[in-house]
Order: C-alpha cells, then sequence, then structure tokens
C-alpha cells in the first residue's frame, strides 16, 4: 500500500538457476503498485538554498522485528526530527518505520513538511497479500516513507521483483520540483526472502529497478539495500548494476575506483547508501541512538 501525506547469496551457479526460472518468478513475486492517497502541508514552499542535505535511516521501528530494545514512539520520533533539526536534513529517507511515528515527526517538523508512505505487505503460499501492521496500539502499518521539507510530486511506488512467498518490501519515489531532484528510497530483499524458494536471489533485479527509475544526473537514491558493497571477492558483488559508483557516486565515495564506505549497522557492515548525479558537498554518518541502522546524509548540490 502506497500513501503521501505533509528492513547464501548464490553464486553464479545459483544466479543461472536464479534466471531459469525468471518467468516464473515474474508471475509469482511482482509488486503490486497501490493507490496514492496525499495529505501534506500547504503547496507553497519557502525558496530553497543551492544545496540539499537527505539522510537515510532505518529507523528499526518495528518493534517485533528484534527492535524491542531500540527505543520506544517517542524516541522513534524525535530521531527522525533531530535529523531535520539537528543534522540539517531537508529530506529524509526511512525504512522499518510506522505510519504513525512518520505522521507525528511530520507534524512536529511544522506545516511545511511533506510525507509519502508505502506499507510492507506479506505474501503467503495461496498469494494472498496483507498489510504488516506495527506492534503497538495505533502506530499503524510499517513500510517505508519519505519526508520532505518541500512538496513531493510524482510519488510512485515501483514494481520491483518481490519473494513469491514473505516479506515484500519496497521502492518508493518522489520529485521534490523546489530543487528539481528526483528521489527514491528503496528496502531490498536480503538473500533467502523467498520462503518458498530461499536460494532465488532477488536483489539485483530489485537493483536494476532502482537504478532504471531515476534520471543521469538530478537525482538522489538509496536506503537499506541489504548488501555490502561490490569488490573483488565479495559473494554479492553481482548483484550491483553499473551505474552505482560509476554513472552516479555513493555519498561515501571517495574516488571513482572507491567503492568503500563507513560502517552503517551495528555487525560492522555498511548497509545503507545514498548515490547521486549531483556534486557532493558533504556525506555524514550519524547515531541516532535508537536503531541497529546509523543514519547517513549527503549534501548535494542543486542550483
Amino acid at each position: 500500500m502506497l500513501s503521501t501525506s505533509s528492513r547464501g547469496t548464490p553464486g553464479p551457479a545459483g544466479r543461472r538457476v536464479r534466471r531459469w526460472v525468471t518467468a516464473a518468478a515474474a508471475l509469482l513475486g511482482l509488486a503490486v503498485t497501490a493507490a496514492v492517497v496525499q495529505t501534506a502541508g500547504p503547496a507553497r514552499s519557502v525558496a530553497p538554498a543551492r544545496t540539499l542535505t537527505v539522510a537515510t535511516w532505518n529507523m528499526c521501528g518495528v518493534r517485533q522485528w528484534n527492535c524491542a530494545d531500540t527505543g520506544g514512539q517517542a524516541a522513534k520520533r524525535h530521531g527522525i526530527e533531530a535529523l531535520a533539526t539537528r543534522s540539517g536534513a531537508r529530506a529524509v529517507l526511512l525504512q522499518e518505520a510506522c505510519a504513525a511515528d512518520v505522521r507525528a515527526a511530520r507534524t512536529a517538523l511544522g506545516r511545511a513538511w511533506h510525507s509519502a508512505f508505502h506499507a510492507y505487505t506479506w505474501r503467503d503460499g495461496a498469494g494472498r497479500r496483507t498489510t504488516v501492521r506495527c506492534a503497538g496500539a495505533g502506530r499503524g502499518a510499517a513500510g517505508i516513507a519519505i519526508l520532505s521539507a518541500h512538496p513531493l510530486s510524482r510519488v510512485a511506488s515501483l514494481p520491483a521483483r518481490q519473494p513469491s512467498v514473505g516479506l515484500q518490501r519496497g521502492i518508493l519515489c518522489a520529485s521534490v520540483a523546489a530543487h528539481d531532484v528526483r528521489l527514491c528510497n528503496a528496502h531490498l530483499s536480503p538473500a533467502g526472502s523467498d520462503l518458498a524458494h530461499p536460494g532465488w536471489e532477488l536483489r539485483d533485479d530489485q537493483m536494476r529497478t532502482l537504478v532504471s527509475a531515476v534520471p543521469r544526473g538530478r537525482t538522489v537514491y538509496g536506503g537499506d539495500l541489504n548488501t555490502a558493497p561490490p569488490g573483488p571477492g565479495g559473494p554479492s558483488s553481482w548483484v550491483w548494476p553499473s551505474a552505482p559508483y560509476t554513472v552516479h557516486r555513493e555519498c561515501d565515495q571517495a574516488s571513482g575506483r572507491s567503492r568503500a564506505g563507513r560502517t552503517t549497522h551495528t555487525s560492522g557492515h555498511k548497509l545503507d547508501y545514498l548515490f547521486t548525479g549531483l556534486p557532493r558537498v558533504r556525506c555524514t554518518v550519524r547515531d541516532t541512538g535508537v536503531s541497529d541502522h546509523m543514519a547517513l546524509l549527503v549534501g548535494v548540490r542543486t542550483g
């Protein structure tokens, strides 16, 4: 469900098997783009500065997903607000968010702020989809979101390949006309996500869908991609398309050949990314203290 308002990769052999069953997977696992409902602040906005800071944060807000010890509803909301008020983010890409927390943060930030939300769904063996709900009274659906200090337009949930049985995450895109920037927020499926076919790899298809949805230049995209950066000997390096790190640059990318980046997860791995075709002016990793993921912020020059 999408609404708008103001969380054993196979090698080459496994990849060949997966591609042999692509047609069947396409019938079983395509995500469905749902209707758009928008609630936002006023359509007008303050003239933007020449830079835009975009953050991505897996807020570990779905308590039943091993997040009960990372902070309550108020702490999660304050974590979102701090990215805007203390870190200067004017657009925030959220994963593992609860709809009520997103609404509360948007309200606290003021009437100029807007949001879009895409709910996670669960697909059972009979093909039935149900919306995933956050544990706790009034928390609403679990999903991914985009918060923006400027109006959002062209909001769309992308129909990327998803598990035939299991949790269907998603990709959510929106445009910030005030900066002429396209934003895309992705939460990709880690290896083994398809409970009916645990050997299938989905991230390569999902990555291609994500990259194909963004323009060459005026874009910021990323999120929780649930994979390590590409590199020699990396078992999941083959899932990466060519455009990230080449046509676009990652927030933490030091040079054209670099694929390294600072840790963004308590496991010691980099799982969170922000790519852009715009000139980068800063990259920050911020520990909010209320998630197993760090927030990643990139500043881009837009004018």
